[in-house]
């Protein structure tokens, strides 16, 4: 209850507090912080996959607006010889709004990736959106194969399932390729599971079933336990290093990455930036109450 009072109380509270929590984990309001933030990263042997904050829009104008965003830092990132690439998230492009407008948008960044040789992934969203971004994501496989991805989500019931059905997809030369996370969003328990280590061991049933299907994946999680597996499934399989990575959010953990990359996998973090950190920084915490007894601490104490 008191983290849930808190989480409640923060959002009204003056964005310099919040941002004494959220730079930790956001790069900065401008493309300048997150290519700034993607160089250290690259510096230190790490990928990247920039995203630009923003999702839920109301109006359609804002989706027009977000793509122009984005092209621009397609452009300049791949200017800027950046290590990485792209994650978007379709309610930024007016996917509950219109989805043929919404893909018409997200094929045009898609296309301007490719054109440099780069790759976008398209990010899963809450229960409402499942069904429409996998398709997004089958209708642009199928022209640009090897340059747009799909995230997964392994407390969501339905999770295997969908991939067996995407599983029958051509190929078209290039693996299928998924970023598998735990998931973050509120859903009923009649579709996700609630259960911590039920969550747990659906992601591994998921993550295995990727390496018995050839899947490419970005293993995405800071748990401890789940790194673990998936080095014993990398291993039984013999998955060669071109066909996974880790994955893990900007200021999180950086000490299990720091190990994983010593022990030579490939890593890639997840870098935010944009005018929207306020917004994000509060839903999350609405998302998830049990994060504000770690922004007090992150706001009052270091280390």
């Amino acid at each position: 209850m008191i983290n849930k009072l808190i989480a409640h109380v923060l959002p009204y509270m003056p964005e310099k507090l919040i941002w004494q929590f959220s730079k930790r984990y956001i790069a900065g309001e401008t493309m300048d912080d997150g290519i700034s933030v993607a160089r250290q990263l690259n510096a230190e042997g790490v990928m990247v996959t920039i995203d630009l904050l923003g999702e839920f829009i109301t109006k359609l104008e804002q989706a027009e607006e977000n793509k122009n965003q984005y092209l621009d830092i397609i452009e300049r990132f791949c200017a800027e010889n950046i290590k990485g690439n792209f994650s978007l998230k379709p309610s930024m492009f007016g996917l509950l709004l219109d989805t043929e407008v919404c893909y018409r948008h997200v094929r045009e960044i898609v296309q301007k990736a490719a054109a440099c040789n780069s790759f976008v992934r398209i990010d899963m969203e809450d229960s409402q959106c499942v069904d429409p971004e996998i398709d997004i994501f089958q209708r642009l496989k199928k022209e640009f194969s090897g340059h747009v991805g799909l995230v997964m989500q392994a407390y969501l019931r339905r999770t295997l399932n969908d991939l067996g059905q995407m599983a029958q997809m051509p190929s078209n030369g290039h693996p299928l390729n998924f970023r598998l996370c735990k998931g973050i969003y509120v859903e009923p328990a009649q579709i996700a599971y609630k259960e911590y280590q039920s969550v747990r061991d659906h992601y591994l049933e998921d993550l295995e079933y990727m390496f018995k299907h050839n899947m490419y994946v970005g293993i995405a999680t800071h748990d401890k336990y789940l790194v673990e597996g998936a080095m014993e499934l990398i291993d039984r399989y013999s998955i060669p290093k071109d066909m996974y990575e880790f994955q893990m959010l900007y200021g999180v953990t950086p000490e299990l990455r720091k190990s994983i990359v010593d022990r030579g996998h490939k890593m890639r973090v997840y870098v935010p930036f944009g005018k929207e950190w306020f917004g994000y920084s509060t839903r999350r915490l609405k998302e998830n109450p049990k994060m504000a007894s770690h922004i007090i601490k992150a706001l009052f104490f270091r280390g």
